[in-house]
């Protein structure tokens, strides 16, 4: 017997939500409960001999949180310079990470049986981000996978 939870409609739980953002021209979507909050560009302060990837740190209330640059963990061209990314705050195992992107999008709740898994042909740096996609009208929306992003060897 397959019953679903009270209050829940099967059509609810064939489905997942995703915050999504852009790094550069590709479509990003980040399952909403890793997700603390999101903002606009924050003031950095550098770390000295920081990995490359780390941008700076921030101050968010008190906390001090480490920002990383989407695009050179994606290995991609620097934003052009008047450009400022967002911060989507999302929640690790060590605390709170800065993941520095172009744009932030919409939350979107898509089926779970439209998942796919990573494509054989996408480049070796965005296989090792994402455990998969999800086809959606017009554009492919690429599931990040934050534990890889956040591999304390990639960044601290």
């Amino acid at each position: 017997m397959n019953e679903q939870p009270s209050g829940i409609s099967p059509a609810e739980n064939a489905t997942r939500q995703y915050a999504t953002f852009y790094v550069k021209d590709l479509f990003f979507g980040i399952e909403v409960l890793e997700v603390q909050e999101v903002l606009r560009y924050q003031e950095m302060t550098r770390v000295p001999l920081a990995p490359q990837l780390v941008e700076g740190l921030i101050n968010l209330r008190g906390q001090i949180v480490t920002a990383i640059d989407m695009r050179r963990r994606l290995k991609l061209a620097p934003r052009e310079g008047a450009e400022t990314p967002m911060n989507m705050v999302v929640r690790s195992d060590d605390g709170a990470v800065s993941l520095l992107v172009d744009e932030i999008g919409d939350v979107l709740s898509v089926r779970r049986d439209d998942y796919e898994p990573a494509p054989e042909n996408a480049s070796r740096d965005l296989r090792e981000t994402i455990t998969g996609v999800y086809k959606l009208e017009g554009k492919l929306m690429l599931v990040l996978d934050t534990e890889r992003v956040l591999q304390a060897h990639d960044y601290v």
